[in-house]
């Protein structure tokens, strides 16, 4: 995946996910490796549960410098 920009200045989408359960894992696994991560995501999709057209993705942020390392540990 590309550095996808983001509205968060110095951050780089990695990974997009689908539900927030699957996003909490791999953002807890990269602070655990002293990555920091933020969830970007729809709020609608988890207040009605909705996953389908997008409203379920999860985008997984993290420092643009950071960014190769915090892929390769997801992978």
């Amino acid at each position: 995946m590309d550095h996808q920009k983001t509205r968060h200045p110095g951050l780089v989408a990695i990974h997009v996910v689908h539900g927030l359960t699957r996003a909490h894992v791999l953002k807890a696994k990269l602070e655990e490796a002293g990555i920091p991560a933020l969830l970007e995501y729809e709020s609608v999709g988890p207040i009605i549960g909705i996953t389908v057209d997008g409203l379920g993705a999860v985008r997984i942020l993290v420092p643009v410098e950071m960014a190769e390392q915090a892929r390769s540990l997801i992978e």
